[in-house]
């Protein structure tokens, strides 16, 4: 429902006795090299913040009817209405600020206040705070009060009838707040002894006012800072709801009066406008000269840019040369002309050929009906519209209330076209049967043209060129994979990650009314800040308010529990580190990716024929491959390609032409004729970014990195990964022997460098994946189980030879090798 505006009177009662002239020290936020940082301020500075930020929050939202007043109590002079009244009583108190809609000069005055040297009492100030308040406001009831009470409770005060007072402000259901300097406040947390009796009158009075609020000085502050909802009264406009062909059916159309309103406004961060330092002649000797900032005014300059060159109509790129043959043209505004564009062009339209709008005739035409449940959530554009029925006819309010409740009983929303101010939009009218009423919300749709479809290749269905479907490959999901993803997303769910509500249920952790946006509300705490600070460097920027942080990191019980199951995905689907792009020339055809021998297999295009390779006319930079990933790649050239089904095909597609792969280009080199130049020597074996061992030669890499002796813990690691990688790709049966050997070496290297639960933790993932995994390579598998014990894990007998420790007894370390899993 819609919000009213608050029309609100704040008296604000200030302490200026000579104690709230004393100093104190407040933290401040720690400096970047983590310093801790303190400022000295007097009381009546911290206290006087508190009120700067509460007008300037007034003046930033700019309402009429959110007003203000200042009174003093411990002034020198007297000056309140009660006082001039009665010529007598009330002394040393005095109204400031009249009430009235604040301002900067406000600000200014509020700026000036000093300690006085007489000391004044609350409770008269209460009494002169609620009586102006009262003859302000005279007969206006829905006015709300409030007041705000500043002091550091430690003068004297005249404790008669303060129960009077207390009961006076309950009758007018003035809204109080005590904010006292170092008062006692658990949610700071600061508590201190040996405190005045007059801080225990204040919580006991506090308590008798039927709507208080008391806290410390540094909680009121924080406070400040919570970030808060503008809620203004939208102003309703006149309009007309129609259904049918009012002119030309008028018996068959209906056409009723109604109100509408905002629901929701978008709201933006203050917009920023600059300023320059003016730059004035100032006398050598004048030191005192001060800098004058002046706002700048924004200049529009038109240009057409003209490329000076043989091709006019060339498309230049961003670091292109020709870039610099273009010249610019200054153009006068008078000579420029409306354009439309169209497609890629514009069409250029005078002042007499403009375009004639359409015609509308204002109101909403509802257009058609259809079912709620065939509306889609992200539909919505833009800001949400009050439909009310008009108040001045009973019978109208009846007729659109009908309406209403029908397509709320059918569960049907319709289609409307609303022609305002501007130009016609269409959109969705949603019944909503409210406590008191009943209304339409209208807000804007798109059109099917402005709706983009994607549409994605499938991710666990692939079809063989003979059209069969394959059900085991590298890029099918196994059930393991997706039974760790479910795992995974499970474990991050949100909505038992809250807090406990009073049976003990959880609650969700994200409350969308709770969330706010950082760009509005931090920009505004700095505005404040800043008009009140003098000295930012020493008197920086507050952190933001907790409840604008309160959703920047996820949970940390729902982190804790999501652990295992992200350390399984990792597992599952074996992620690591992407490897760095590489730069491609605009003129370079194609580069290979490193370890692409796998990609062959798949045909990630259109399924279309696949014809043969051609050479391109000239030579492309590639990355040629190590001779044991050209044998591999020439191993599976006869087997059948296997691509995505689509649903649809294109005819009459042109053959794609396939990129010639660096082993082609190796395997036409030896030819004399056909040869270009030298051959290249051999570049170094590929390796995972990260990584210190290549699958070229893992053993050569790893007995290397053995010998410089500190990093033995990585070089296991990743001599595991590559092993792991490098069996489970197809047709590695022909490095076979070369990973016995790898396996051979590495469990050496564990048993005596103490690396034996890293060893005992690879090998049975590595029977996993043999056995298990798809692909599996149960062949590698049982050449192990052929070698037995001497390739099994390392028992905590064999540990303690070499002075390691292992939780893995020697009938455990046998019985492995020689178990088959299901």
């Amino acid at each position: 429902m819609a919000f009213g505006t608050q029309y609100t009177v704040t008296m604000f009662l200030i302490d200026v006795s000579p104690s709230m002239g004393k100093t104190r020290v407040i933290d401040l936020p720690p400096h970047s090299n983590g310093e801790v940082r303190t400022r000295e301020i007097t009381k009546l500075d911290w206290v006087l913040e508190f009120v700067m930020l509460k007008i300037q929050e007034m003046i930033f939202h700019g309402r009429k009817t959110d007003q203000c007043g200042v009174i003093l109590f411990g002034t020198e002079e007297t000056d309140n209405i009660i006082n001039k009244s009665a010529a007598e009583g009330y002394e040393h108190v005095s109204e400031f600020i009249p009430i009235g809609q604040p301002n900067a000069q406000t600000m200014a005055k509020i700026k000036s206040i000093k300690p006085s040297t007489e000391v004044g009492d609350p409770i008269d100030a209460m009494i002169v705070g609620i009586e102006t308040q009262a003859r302000y406001l005279g007969k206006k009831a829905t006015w709300t009060r409030k007041m705000a009470l500043l002091t550091d409770g430690e003068n004297p005060m005249e404790l008669e009838d303060w129960e009077a007072t207390a009961h006076k402000m309950n009758d007018l259901e003035i809204q109080t707040s005590i904010v006292g300097v170092d008062f006692d406040d658990e949610n700071m947390p600061f508590v201190e002894k040996n405190k005045s009796t007059n801080e225990t009158f204040y919580r006991q009075f506090s308590e008798m006012l039927n709507e208080c609020a008391l806290g410390t000085a540094a909680y009121a502050l924080q406070e400040c800072s919570k970030p808060d909802i503008k809620m203004t009264k939208s102003t309703l406009m006149n309009s007309s709801l129609r259904i049918g062909d009012v002119e030309s059916r008028p018996e068959e159309a209906i056409e009723l009066r109604i109100k509408t309103s905002k629901c929701t406004a978008i709201s933006r961060p203050p917009s920023m406008k600059k300023y320059a330092k003016r730059v004035t002649q100032i006398d050598k000797m004048d030191v005192d000269g001060t800098d004058t900032y002046t706002l700048l005014d924004r200049k529009t300059d038109y240009v057409v840019e003209r490329y000076i060159g043989d091709q006019e109509d060339a498309v230049l790129e961003e670091g292109d040369a020709a870039l610099d043959n273009i010249e610019t043209e200054t153009v006068e505004k008078e000579k420029l002309v409306r354009g439309y564009k169209y497609g890629a062009s514009f069409v250029p339209i005078g002042e007499e050929e403009d375009f004639q709008r359409i015609e509308s005739k204002l109101g909403i035409d509802i257009c058609g009906f259809f079912y709620a449940e065939n509306y889609r959530r992200d539909w919505s554009i833009g800001e949400v519209q009050y439909v009310w029925a008009s108040p001045d006819s009973a019978r109208e309010q009846i007729a659109f209330s009908s309406i209403v409740q029908a397509m709320f009983e059918k569960g049907a929303m319709a289609i409307a076209r609303w022609a305002g101010r501007g130009d016609p939009k269409m959109g969705v009218l949603m019944p909503r049967m409210l406590d008191d009423v009943d209304c339409f919300l209208w807000v804007q749709v798109p059109f099917a043209d402005d709706i983009r479809k994607y549409t994605f290749r499938s991710l666990d269905h692939l079809i063989s060129k003979k059209g069969e479907e394959v059900k085991k490959h590298a890029h099918l999901p196994t059930d393991r994979q997706l039974k760790a993803m479910d795992a995974f997303v499970d474990a991050m769910d949100l909505m038992h990650a809250g807090e406990k509500d009073e049976e003990g249920n959880r609650l969700p952790w994200f409350d969308p009314v709770q969330t706010y946006n950082p760009a509005i509300h931090r920009i505004k705490q700095a505005l404040f800040h800043g008009a009140i600070t003098s000295d930012l460097s020493e008197n920086p920027l507050p952190p933001p308010h907790p409840d604008l942080i309160m959703y920047f990191e996820p949970p940390s019980k729902v982190l804790k529990r999501a652990r295992g199951a992200i350390e399984e995905c990792k597992e599952e689907f074996k992620v690591r580190q992407a490897p760095p792009k590489k730069v491609r020339g605009r003129k370079d055809a194609h580069i290979a990716g490193e370890d692409d021998g796998e990609d062959d297999l798949i045909d990630l295009g259109a399924p279309v024929a696949r014809p043969e390779a051609t050479h391109p006319s000239s030579p492309s930079k590639v990355l040629p491959k190590t001779m044991a990933d050209m044998e591999e790649d020439s191993a599976t050239e006869d087997e059948d390609e296997v691509i995505i089904a689509l649903p649809s095909v294109v005819k009459d597609a042109k053959p794609r032409v396939k990129t010639p792969s660096p082993e082609v280009h190796q395997a036409v080199l030896p030819t004399p004729a056909r040869s270009t130049g030298p051959v290249s020597p051999s570049p170094e074996p590929a390796r995972a970014p990260g990584r210190i061992i290549g699958n070229s030669s893992p053993l050569e890499d790893f007995k290397q990195n053995i010998k410089s002796g500190d990093v033995v813990s990585q070089a296991v690691r990743d001599l595991g990964a590559v092993i792991k990688e490098i069996v489970v790709k197809p047709f590695a049966s022909r490095r076979h022997n070369e990973m016995i050997e790898c396996l051979k070496e590495m469990r050496d290297v564990a048993l005596q460098e103490d690396e034996i639960s890293m060893w005992n933790a690879f090998i049975r993932d590595l029977k996993e994946a043999c056995l298990n995994h798809t692909p599996d390579n149960k062949e590698f598998w049982g050449e192990i189980q052929k070698i037995g014990r001497p390739m099994s894990l390392i028992s905590s007998k064999e540990a303690k030879k070499f002075g390691g420790k292992s939780d893995v007894t020697e009938g455990t370390a046998v019985d492995f090798v020689d178990e088959d899993e299901d």
